[in-house]
């Protein structure tokens, strides 16, 4: 259910303006490849200009695999490693980006921290924030992007451990354990809130949550369906994965449940090797600020491909997005539960051969 928030900006324009200043020879990228690249993403510009010896760090796994298909270095860096230049796209949410600034400056540790945003998505105040950091940066525009940068030698210390403590696990205003930037990370979301409160609780076996970020809607299969005895969350945001682990344990020891559960980091949109008695899901429909139904579609696909004959599908939608025809095409039987403040919830079996 996690995507992060795509720039307005392609990530060809993102990636040219970030490199930016190596261009006009305003920084310098190292000799011996002593570079790391968070939230990197994987474009013709970036292959353009990389160099042996980089480090890529991306939590989102569509976007890690296609980094990782093109041969670049993806994981995660190891928290005493240093590197002379640091590279960031950060996100568009607030408290998420200065956590990842922070980052930045830790593992610069007196080297250069370059960071590019789209100014459609708060360039300035991005800046201002790294400018906090570090005490001054400098800073180019192009393709209607920012890029700023400054050296981390005169970190401002304080600020530094604030901002890197944003982003640890936390508990939101329901009571579920988030961090900054997952989807509807400080509240339960009113969709799944809605597909909650309409669970059968005669669903058993192995149920799986597709896109279930922080584990509210596995925490309510455990709570609400005491015949489910198997739950697997999947999610392609990594971050989340630390919360719903925590949520899901909270849920059993609430609940005095011992159920078979596992946390994966995955893209469902390419399948699942599991099979299932159930699937629920509130699947994503936008990345950034652009409607993306064909991600719910692909969604439902897997879904059917996920179930046994038996198998049903659980799936709340906001009451606009066209996926009748995708279910019809998947399912015998496609049943509307509630349509209710804007959401549809629907109840699909039959699973067409």
């Amino acid at each position: 259910m996690t995507t992060p928030g795509l720039h307005a900006a392609t990530p060809e324009a993102v990636l040219d303006a970030l490199f930016l200043p190596f261009a006009d020879g305003s920084l310098h990228l190292p000799a011996d490849g002593n570079v790391l690249f968070l939230r990197a993403r994987n474009s013709f510009r970036l292959r353009e200009v990389a160099r042996s010896g980089w480090l890529y760090e991306q939590s989102f796994k569509p976007f890690a695999d296609a980094l990782l298909h093109d041969g670049f270095n993806v994981a995660e860096p190891a928290d005493h490693a240093r590197f002379k230049l640091v590279l960031l796209l950060p996100p568009r949410q607030r408290d998420e980006a200065r956590a990842w600034f922070a980052k930045a400056v830790r593992y610069a540790d007196g080297g250069t921290v370059v960071a590019c945003v789209p100014n459609a998505e708060g360039a300035k105040s991005a800046q201002a924030d790294l400018a906090a950091l570090l005490g001054s940066v400098s800073h180019l525009s192009k393709h209607k992007c920012r890029v700023f940068w400054g050296s981390s030698e005169a970190r401002n210390e304080t600020l530094l451990e604030s901002w890197l403590a944003l982003d640890r696990p936390q508990k939101n205003a329901a009571g579920y354990v988030s961090r900054p930037g997952l989807f509807a990370w400080d509240r339960v979301d009113s969709a799944s809130a809605l597909l909650a409160a309409h669970l059968p609780d005669d669903l058993h076996g192995r149920v799986a949550d597709f896109g279930g970020g922080y584990g509210y809607l596995a925490a309510q299969l455990i709570a609400r369906c005491p015949d489910v005895t198997a739950l697997d969350l999947y999610e392609a945001e990594a971050r989340a994965l630390e919360p719903a682990r925590l949520n899901l344990e909270q849920a059993m020891r609430e609940h005095r449940r011992e159920l078979d559960v596992h946390v994966q980091w995955h893209d469902v949109t390419i399948g699942v090797a599991q099979r299932y008695d159930a699937v629920v899901c509130n699947p994503p429909f936008h990345q950034g600020r652009a409607d993306l139904p064909e991600l719910g579609r692909a969604f439902i696909a897997q879904a059917a491909r996920a179930l046994l004959p038996h198998g049903r599908l659980l799936l709340v939608a906001n009451r606009h997005l066209p996926y009748e025809a995708t279910l019809a095409a998947h399912f015998e039987q496609v049943c509307m539960v509630v349509m209710q403040e804007g959401f549809k919830v629907i109840d699909a079996k039959g699973i067409r051969a």
